[in-house]
């Protein structure tokens, strides 16, 4: 007779979350309870979220030489050069404010508040964003 391996364990996980359009995207909805330590973001939150990725991704586009020039590239993404200019912007921005923006932290900034000019030294931006 041969044995056989006894089967390992089956663990069953229960992941709650609801699934909402968002700007003609879907989003995954975490539960709103009291161990939900990051509730959802709001609209707003998400379309800085959205700028930051861009401006990185640009920035790092420009940086690999794939793109020489920035007016070459807002071309190649069919945008204008002072939209980019504008969001690539938020590359300057504080690490720690960043970080804010990512873990929902800075709920009074607006994207049209990081879109207008603010100082390059960080710690005027803390002070011009109340942070």
């Amino acid at each position: 007779m041969t044995e056989t391996a006894p089967l390992p364990r089956t663990l069953n996980l229960h992941v709650p979350f609801r699934i909402e359009k968002r700007g003609g995207r879907k989003a995954i909805i975490p539960p709103q309870d009291d161990t939900t330590t990051t509730p959802s973001a709001p609209e707003d939150n998400q379309s800085i979220i959205k700028a930051l990725g861009r401006a990185f991704r640009w920035k790092r586009m420009l940086d690999s030489g794939e793109f020489q020039t920035l007016k070459e590239l807002a071309a190649h993404e069919n945008i204008s050069p002072s939209y980019m200019t504008r969001v690539m912007r938020l590359t300057l921005l504080a690490p720690d404010i960043v970080e804010d923006i990512l873990n929902n932290r800075a709920q009074a900034l607006t994207l049209s508040d990081l879109l207008n000019p603010f100082p390059v030294d960080w710690a005027k931006q803390r002070h011009d964003f109340a942070l």
